[in-house]
C-alpha cells in the first residue's frame, strides 16, 4: 500500500484529504506543522508528500528545499498546495524542485488524478534505477579487468624496464617513461575511485546525515581546480574557458570534484584539441547550473537517452578509455541531491551538459 504524508495547517482540509485518500486505498499520515512534517518525512520516507505552501512555522517551499538537499529524501515525490497562486507561482515551485502543484480549491477527482500520476512517476523512476544498477553490474564484470589491469600492466612493465636498465637509460627517455607511469597510475586511480563511488552510492544509508553545504568561495575554487586538472590530463589547458560565479551548493568537496572532472573529461574525450571546452557556474532560478560545453562530435538523441546506463558509444570506432561511468555518476549524484543532469547534444555540433542543483545558503 502506498503511503502518503499530508502537511497542512488547515485541520478541516487535512481531515478531508485524509478521508479521500484512505477511501482510495492509500495509507495516510497527516500533520499540521511544517517542522513536524519534515520530521515525519525523514522517519517514514513516504511515497508521496502533499504540502501546503503557507504555514505558520515553516512554509512549504522551505520544507521542499530541506527535502531536496538531503540525499535520504531528495527523490521523494512532492506536490505543493496553495490557495493563493501569487504567494508562489507554479514556475517558481517547479524551480524549487516540486513535482506538481495543486491550486485550492481542488476537487477530490483532481487530487486523486494528481496523486496517481505522481506515484506512477515515482515507480517508473525506481524501476529505471534498478535497471541501471543491473546494467552496471553486467558492464563492470566485463570491463573491470581491462580497465584495472591495463594501466597496472603499464606501470609494472615500465618500472621493470627502469629497474633493469637503471643508470644506462638516457635522462630524457627515463623522464618519458616516468610520465607514462604517472599517467597510467592516475588512470588506475580514477577508475578505482569511480568504481568505489558507485558502490558507496549503492550502499549509502537513507538516514545518513547530509554534509554541510560548501561555502560559495570554496565551491568556486573546487570547480576551477577540478576543471583544470581534467583539462591538464588531456593536455587541453589552453582550450579551457572558465566563467565561475561563487555559489553554495549541497555536494561535498569530494563529490563536486568528481562531478566537474567527469564532465570536463567527457567534453575533452568527445572533442578535438584546440577547440574550446567551457565551464560555467551560475544561478538559474532557485537552482545553480554547472554547464560544461564542447564543440565535439556530439551524440544522437538515442545515445543521449541511454546516458546513465554505463555505456560507451562508438567504442570500436573511437579509441576510448574508462568504464563509461562518468556521466552516469554525475546523473546519480544529481538525483540524490535533488538536482538533474540535462544533456543537449547534436552530432557534429557538440554537447552541453548542465548539472542543476538546489542552491544552498553559504
Amino acid at each position: 500500500m502506498k503511503r502518503i504524508l499530508v502537511i497542512d495547517d488547515d485541520e478541516t482540509l487535512l481531515s478531508t484529504l485524509a478521508v479521500a485518500l484512505r477511501e482510495a486505498g492509500y495509507e495516510v499520515e497527516t500533520t499540521a506543522s511544517g517542522q513536524e512534517g519534515l520530521r515525519r518525512a525523514y522517519e517514514l520516507l513516504p511515497d508521496l508528500i502533499l504540502c501546503d505552501v503557507r504555514m505558520p512555522d515553516i512554509e512549504g517551499p522551505t520544507v521542499l528545499q530541506a527535502l531536496r538537499v538531503d540525499p535520504a529524501t531528495a527523490d521523494l515525490q512532492v506536490v505543493l498546495m496553495t490557495g493563493v497562486q501569487s504567494s508562489l507561482p507554479v514556475r517558481s515551485g517547479m524551480d524549487l524542485g516540486a513535482d506538481d502543484f495543486l491550486l485550492k480549491p481542488f476537487t477530490v477527482a483532481a487530487l486523486l488524478k494528481c496523486v496517481a500520476a505522481r506515484l506512477r512517476r515515482g515507480d517508473l523512476h525506481r524501476r529505471l534505477e534498478t535497471h541501471t544498477l543491473d546494467e552496471l553490474r553486467r558492464t563492470l564484470q566485463s570491463t573491470l579487468p581491462h580497465e584495472f589491469f591495463t594501466p597496472l600492466a603499464g606501470i609494472l612493465g615500465l618500472a621493470e624496464l627502469l629497474r633493469a636498465d637503471y643508470g644506462t637509460i638516457p635522462r630524457e627517455e627515463a623522464e618519458t617513461m616516468l610520465s607514462d607511469i604517472e599517467r597510467s597510475a592516475r588512470r588506475l586511480h580514477r577508475s578505482l575511485s569511480n568504481y568505489l563511488m558507485i558502490l558507496e552510492l549503492q550502499s549509502e544509508k537513507p538516514d545518513a546525515p547530509a554534509p554541510p553545504p560548501l561555502p560559495a568561495e570554496t565551491v568556486a575554487e573546487v570547480v576551477a581546480t577540478a576543471a583544470r586538472v581534467a583539462a591538464d590530463r588531456h593536455e587541453r589547458s589552453a582550450d579551457l574557458q572558465l566563467e565561475i560565479t561563487p555559489l553554495a551548493q549541497p555536494l561535498s568537496e569530494e563529490k563536486l570534484t568528481i562531478v566537474v572532472e567527469e564532465l570536463v573529461d567527457n567534453a575533452c574525450n568527445f572533442s578535438r584539441q584546440n577547440t574550446p571546452v567551457s565551464v560555467r557556474l551560475e544561478r538559474e532560478g532557485a537552482q545553480i547550473a554547472l554547464r560544461v560545453a564542447d564543440q565535439g562530435r556530439g551524440m544522437t538523441p538515442v545515445q543521449v537517452q541511454h546516458v546513465g546506463t554505463f555505456r560507451q558509444f562508438d567504442r570500436r570506432k573511437y579509441e576510448q578509455q574508462g568504464l563509461g561511468l562518468g556521466l552516469a555518476l554525475v546523473r546519480k549524484l544529481a538525483s540524490m541531491y535533488g538536482g538533474d543532469l540535462q544533456i543537449d547534444s547534436r552530432p557534429g555540433a557538440g554537447t552541453t551538459c548542465t548539472l542543476l542543483l538546489p542552491a544552498a545558503r553559504a
